[in-house]
């Protein structure tokens, strides 16, 4: 059974930074591309970050240059920074990966950024 775990959110001035990370089980890590999803308040989940397993990443226009993903295969974790964060990064940040087409998440680690 494929469980993604999510931790690392919490309280954020503007400016700052934080690390996320997500530990997955049940998978063969190495293979699969791994995604990091936000939803704010109110809004539709977006996709943020991707890395594959060939250690390629994207971003979303409104993180690039700003967020970095990477991800420990050795121990199977995925991990998004954050830098220079803004008021309108505020959201629940998922991990996600896709397995036989079938898509999986972790629980959401909340990040609030304000002064």
């Amino acid at each position: 059974q494929v469980q993604l775990v999510e931790s690392g959110g919490g309280l954020v001035q503007p400016g700052g930074s934080l690390r996320l990370s997500c530990a997955a089980s049940g998978i063969i890590f190495s293979m699969y591309t791994m995604n990091w999803y936000r939803q704010a308040p109110g809004k539709q989940r977006e996709l943020v970050a991707t890395i594959t397993s060939t250690l390629r990443t994207n971003y979303a226009d409104s993180v690039r240059g700003r967020f970095i993903i990477s991800r420990d295969n050795a121990n199977k974790v995925v991990y998004l920074q954050m830098n220079s964060l803004k008021p309108e990064d505020t959201a629940v940040y998922y991990c996600n990966t896709r397995r036989d087409g079938m898509d999986y998440w972790g629980k959401g680690t909340l990040v609030t950024v304000s002064p």
